[in-house]
Order: structure tokens, then sequence, then C-alpha cells
């Protein structure tokens, strides 16, 4: 799958979308799920919360591992996606849609946003 190219990502495999009204929408990319394998478990940050570009915020639980999950930005978490709170697999069946994960009332990106490009580069390796 091709990395959509109206996204920002992060090099931890994040990707962000432009901010509508001050708030942006955050996922994990197809290249992330990929790796992860099945999704069985989404633990993500809180409606209200305040959480800090390039820091955990959530965690992902495959069959394989346990992957902690980055925000690509600093703000306020004004909505959690509960589809895929109650069904996990969506973030590896549709990680550039369905299967967002949470929206953040953006006040910073975080440094080194790349665009689709360049996170295909980055991820070619």
């Amino acid at each position: 799958m091709s990395n959509p190219q109206h996204l920002q990502y992060s090099k931890e495999h994040e990707w962000l979308t432009a901010a509508e009204d001050g708030v942006s929408t955050v996922g994990i990319t197809a290249h992330a799920a990929d790796a992860l394998g099945d999704i069985v478990y989404v633990q993500l940050p809180e409606v209200g919360e305040t959480i800090t570009a390039g820091e955990t915020c959530g965690e992902l639980e495959s069959t394989k591992s346990v992957s902690d999950l980055y925000s690509p930005a600093t703000g306020e978490v004004v909505e959690v996606n509960q589809a895929v709170i109650d069904e996990p697999g969506l973030v590896n069946s549709e990680a550039f849609t369905g299967g967002w994960l949470f929206k953040l009332r953006v006040d910073a990106l975080q440094d080194g946003l790349l665009t689709a490009d360049e996170y295909s580069d980055l991820t070619k390796s």
C-alpha cells in the first residue's frame, strides 16, 4: 500500500493529517501495522489528556509483540476511535482510513515529520 501524499509521517511510523480547525487525526502506517502483525489490543490516550510530541501515548499489542505508540504532535486529545478499541484489527485492515487512533488539538508538531515520499524512502531499507 502506498502512503497517502496528504499526510505527514513520523520516523516512529505514525501518520498525522493536516489540522482542520486546529484538530489533526493520528494513526499508524500500514508499514507499521504489517510489521506488528495481527493487532489484538489498543490502548489509547484519554480524551482531555495533553500529550507531547515524540513521547509515548499508548500501546498496540499484536500476536507478535507490544509496541509503544508515539505522538507526532503536542496537544490535547479531543476524540479516540472507539471502533479500534472494540475491533483492533481495523488498524491492520484500514490503517489510513477506519483504523485511525485519535484526534488531537495540535499545539506543536514534532520536529522532523516526513512527507509521504520521505517516509517511503525511510521504510525501503
